[in-house]
């Protein structure tokens, strides 16, 4: 039986954030599970989920502070206790979270296996539009003309992540990709780095050696909306 849940989690959102205005369809979304054979689609509600409030929360350290969590400090430490919970409810075999969110799917791997979760963690491969930007529910923020542009993440982390397979010099690399990400009219630069795939951490500044598998990951605004993606490399 697979079960989905669509939760829009207010632990994830810090104040002034789009917790608000988050892009809300419940009706598409059933439709679409309906369509792929979906048996159960939850649909707790906050007083559901925190029927005595948020006192009691799961924190996943050192990884939760890295990456993305240096931009949104709040952002993990609200996934991992929302996860928790959820699986609490569902009590799943498996549960699948997207390699878009790569950051969160480790982090969720880490909590599972620290916590002694009887859950197998797998990780769903990014749905992309035609010019390989990642479909996020925030794409639908952008403009025309930023929409136009957003593509340029996707393809400057691929260009980087071949170099980076011919052993290439990473800091070369990552300077590179930043600078076609804000070239192609993305406004604010968060971060391209180059990390061990499990533990998150930045790997050193020197090429990869045969057999290494690491993990390039960029974040940046374009107008007033946020993109994140990622990519597997391979030497």
């Amino acid at each position: 039986k697979v079960v989905a849940s669509i939760f829009v989690n207010p632990t994830q959102f810090a104040p002034g954030e789009d917790f608000d205005t988050y892009p809300r369809d419940e009706s598409a979304d059933r439709a679409k599970l309906d369509s792929a054979g979906c048996d159960l689609v939850y649909l707790p509600t906050v007083e559901e989920m925190y029927p005595e409030g948020t006192r009691t929360n799961v924190r996943v350290e050192q990884m939760s502070d890295l990456l993305d969590g240096i931009y949104r400090p709040h952002f993990f430490y609200g996934v991992a206790t929302v996860v928790a919970r959820l699986f609490l409810h569902v009590q799943p075999d498996v549960a699948v979270f997207g390699e878009k969110d790569y950051q969160q799917l480790q982090i969720i791997r880490r909590m599972v296996k620290d916590l002694g979760f009887p859950i197998e963690i797998l990780g769903g491969e990014t749905t992309r539009d035609g010019d390989g930007l990642a479909q996020s529910s925030r794409n639908l923020y952008l403009s025309p003309e930023q929409r136009r542009a957003a593509g340029a993440m996707q393809a400057a982390l691929h260009r980087a992540s071949v170099r980076l397979s011919l052993g290439a010099t990473p800091s070369d690399v990552l300077e590179e990709a930043r600078r076609l990400i804000m070239a192609s009219g993305f406004t604010e630069m968060n971060y391209v780095s180059l990390v061990d795939p499990a533990s998150l951490e930045d790997l050193p500044d020197a090429p990869l050696s045969s057999g290494t598998v690491a993990r390039l990951l960029g974040a940046a605004w374009l107008g007033k909306t946020r993109l994140i993606d990622n990519i597997s490399v391979t030497r």
